[in-house]
């Protein structure tokens, strides 16, 4: 998975999660990135050196030559952003269940294989990283607080 840092036409920053740098052109090209808080499409990639999930170990420097900074707090989400959230998390609420077959039943949606509908389940970031490069679109949804104890 690769972040990219992008802009929409109405001046609205946001970061997209994609399979690939290809991955994105394509789904840009198809009018399939759009701006979280406005909806847009008119979107471009903020020139930024993108961060990639390798699922390696980030090798830590030596303290010498580390630079100390305390950590900022977090900013707390904007109440665009916090509504969204909420959005999402309905929308996984009501969808079907698949458990650890979201990557099989979205595939068989995807090809026609099954009827289209509204699924929620779990997959590794390999497997949602092949999901994206074919072109399936799947969204990863932070539980509900209440899911969180």
């Amino acid at each position: 998975m690769i972040v990219l840092d992008l802009h929409c036409t109405n001046d609205h920053r946001f970061e997209g999660w994609f399979g690939s740098a290809a991955a994105f052109e394509e789904q840009l090209a198809r009018d399939l990135v759009g701006c979280p808080v406005c909806g847009t499409t008119k979107v471009r990639r903020l020139p930024s050196a993108p961060y990639v999930q390798t699922g390696h170990a980030v090798v830590e420097r030596p303290a010498a030559t580390r630079a100390v900074q305390p950590p900022s707090p977090p900013a707390p989400p904007s109440e665009a952003v916090a509504h969204l959230m909420a959005q999402l998390r309905g929308m996984a609420r009501g969808a079907e269940d698949v458990g650890e077959r979201l990557p099989e039943e979205a595939r068989r949606i995807h090809y026609g294989e099954t009827a289209a509908r509204d699924i929620r389940g779990s997959a590794s970031a390999d497997e949602v990283e092949a999901l994206l490069d074919e072109g399936i679109l799947v969204l990863p949804v932070p539980p509900a607080e209440e899911d969180l104890h």
